[in-house]
C-alpha cells in the first residue's frame, strides 16, 4: 500500500481518524485491485481493498451486497462481513471490512448457513428476479433490472447481455433465439421462488472460520434461483461433500436440478470467455451446443455434434480482489 493512502486512511478526513496504524501486509490472490491486512496499534485487524478512483462503482455494488447478505445470514451458522468504511481518498478508493480469520477445515456450517441465507431471504424477497442497479460478475458487467419470471430474468439479464459481448462463439442469431426460447421456456416451468444469492460463488469467495463458522465475501448478488448458487460451487470444485450434505438438510434440492447447473454455469463460462478468452470460448460452445441438444433436440447447422458429457471443470487460480 502507498504510503500516502495509509497516511489518508488515519487521517483526521479518513476512514480510520486517529487511528494509530502498526503494519501493512499485502493479501495474495487479487486480479482486480489491490487487498490488505492491516494492524492497528490496539491489536485489530482489518480488511482492505484499494483501488484507483474509478474503483468506487465496485467497491459499492460489493458493499451492498454485502450489507444484504449480513442482512439474512444467521450469524451462529455464517459470517458475511458487514462493510466499516467506503471512502474515495486522493490516492485512491479504499473498501474496509473486518478480518476473517480462515482455517479451510470442515464446510458443515458453510453448507447449513448458505441454506438458511436462501431460506430467510426467500421469506423476505421482493417477488421478482433482478437487482435494482447495474453491477459486475468479476470485471464483466452484471446488468440491473428486475422481471417477474425467472427464465426472463436469467435469459434477459444474465445470457443475452453476454452474448452480446461474445464474438468467437460462431453460431447464427436465429439458431440463438430458438435456444434461448427454450430456455426461458424450461426456467418459467421450473418456477422457484426469488432468494437472495451469492452470485459467485466459487471456492475463493467462500471459507470456514477459524471457530468453525462459515464465511462468504466478494459477492455478485442479486434475487434469482438459489440453485445458481449451489451450480457454481460444481464449476471450479472446492466445496466438499459434507457441504452439499448440510444445505440439503435444510433445503434439499428440486427434481431437474442437475441440468440447472450446465443452465446457469453457461452465464459464468460466457463471462469467462468474454473476459479472459482461451478455452473458455470453446467450453462456452460446447456447453450451449449440448443445452440445444437437451433443450430444443437440435444442433447448429453445421456444427459438429458436442457429445453428451457435462461441462468439464475448469480452474480459475484468480479472486476479484
Amino acid at each position: 500500500m502507498h504510503p500516502q493512502l495509509q497516511q489518508e486512511l488515519v487521517a483526521s478526513t479518513g476512514p480510520l481518524p486517529g487511528r494509530q496504524l502498526v503494519d501493512v501486509r499485502a493479501v495474495g490472490g487479487g486480479c482486480i485491485h489491490q487487498a490488505w491486512c492491516l494492524t492497528m496499534a490496539d491489536g485489530e485487524r482489518l480488511f482492505a481493498k484499494s483501488g484507483t478512483p474509478q474503483a468506487m462503482d465496485l467497491f459499492e455494488v460489493e458493499a451492498e451486497a454485502l450489507k444484504a447478505l449480513h442482512a439474512h445470514a444467521d450469524p451462529d451458522w455464517l459470517v458475511v462481513p458487514k462493510p466499516l468504511a467506503l471512502s474515495t481518498l486522493p490516492s485512491g478508493a479504499v473498501l474496509l471490512l473486518p478480518w476473517l480469520e480462515l482455517s479451510g477445515r470442515d464446510q458443515r456450517a458453510l453448507g447449513r448457513g448458505l441454506a438458511l441465507l436462501h431460506q430467510a431471504s426467500e421469506a423476505a424477497s421482493p417477488q421478482r428476479f433482478g437487482w435494482d442497479r447495474d453491477g459486475y460478475i468479476g470485471a464483466g458487467p452484471q446488468p440491473g433490472g428486475w422481471r417477474d419470471g425467472w427464465g426472463a430474468c436469467f435469459v434477459e439479464l444474465r445470457l443475452q447481455p453476454q452474448l452480446a459481448l461474445a464474438r468467437d462463439l460462431s453460431f447464427s442469431g436465429e439458431w440463438l433465439d430458438r435456444l434461448l426460447t427454450g430456455l426461458r421456456q424450461r426456467l418459467e416451468g421450473h418456477a422457484p421462488s426469488p432468494a437472495l444469492v451469492h452470485g459467485d460463488l466459487w471456492g475463493g469467495n467462500a471459507g470456514a472460520l477459524n471457530d468453525g463458522r462459515g464465511a462468504l465475501y466478494d459477492p455478485a448478488s442479486w434475487w434469482a434461483d438459489r440453485e445458481v448458487d449451489l451450480a457454481m460451487t460444481r464449476m471450479f470444485g472446492g466445496f466438499s461433500a459434507t457441504f452439499y450434505g448440510a444445505y440439503n438438510e435444510v433445503l434439499p434440492l428440486r427434481s431437474g436440478w442437475e441440468e440447472r447447473v450446465e443452465i446457469y454455469n453457461l452465464y459464468h463460462l460466457l463471462n469467462h470467455a468474454n473476459l479472459f478468452g482461451g478455452g473458455y470460448v470453446s467450453q462456452s460452445k460446447d456447453c450451449l451446443k449440448r443445452l440445444a441438444r437437451t433443450i430444443t433436440g437440435e444442433f447448429s447447422r453445421g456444427i459438429p455434434d458436442a457429445g453428451t458429457a457435462p461441462v468439464a471443470r475448469v480452474h480459475c487460480a484468480c479472486r476479484w480482489w
